[in-house]
């Protein structure tokens, strides 16, 4: 297809709505994993997290259907995806070191790409198909798309710092992504399908609660270790 072809342009529009509708998730993945860093990096960390998880998605588009034909991927990404939820409810350490390690430039960027390519396995199927194998409009469209997805983590970014509670939100909707993919890996659909249609339904919404409880109780009990040592020092340390 060339560009004074109707069908390019139609393909383009079809990329970018599939971005758009898809692009919530990556925002909240982009507003987490940068909500941490000083203000002069947080647009450096959207950037390159987005570039390197648009160039991650077109790679990905050469074997999305090989990979999607593996049994458990979906089942293993979809465990990474917990734990990134959990990982970030977890708030602040006052550790010099630790305060340096979740507020890095890499280490935000590591999280942007590493979670888009778990949630882009399924999203990089219908890409390939609005393309029709045409990877030079894969590549065009996801371009275009990129402004919009930015646009998006900053709206979200700006929501979790004027409302905390939408960081428990963003990190539910990973949880419920997670649920989604171990009812549809090779290994599961099948079954579900015939046996369990309603974990359709269940999965996803036990995913969001696991990752939520899991995360606010592990927050709960560093933030509980963190304040007995803070007492502990203030015992031990002589009262002038």
């Amino acid at each position: 297809m060339s560009f004074d072809d109707p069908q390019f342009w139609i393909a383009v529009l079809q990329i970018i709505a599939i971005d758009i509708v898809l692009g919530g998730d990556n925002a909240v993945v982009i507003a987490l994993a940068c909500r941490r860093l000083p203000e002069d990096q947080r647009k450096l960390g959207i950037f390159w997290g987005v570039f390197g998880a648009i160039a991650l998605r077109v790679v990905l588009i050469f074997f999305a259907l090989s990979l999607l034909a593996i049994p458990y991927l979906k089942i293993v990404g979809g465990v990474l995806l917990l734990w990134i939820g959990v990982k970030l409810l977890q708030p602040e350490s006052d550790g010099e070191h630790e305060v340096d390690a979740s507020t890095t430039l890499m280490g935000a960027i590591k999280t942007i790409i590493v979670a888009d390519a778990v949630m882009s396995l399924d999203n990089v199927i219908a890409i390939a198909g609005a393309a029709k194998d045409e990877m030079g409009l894969v590549v065009f469209g996801l371009i275009i798309s990129v402004p919009i997805i930015v646009w998006g983590s900053q709206l979200v970014m700006k929501l979790m710092e004027s409302f905390p509670v939408t960081i428990a939100i963003g990190a539910g909707l990973l949880g419920w992504i997670a649920g989604d993919m171990f009812v549809s890996d090779v290994a599961t659909k099948q079954w579900v399908e015939a046996q369990a249609n309603y974990l359709h339904w269940i999965a996803p919404m036990a995913g969001a609660i696991l990752v939520v409880f899991v995360g606010k109780m592990i927050a709960r009990l560093k933030s509980d270790k963190q304040k007995a040592i803070v007492d502990l020092v203030d015992d031990t340390v002589p009262k002038k």
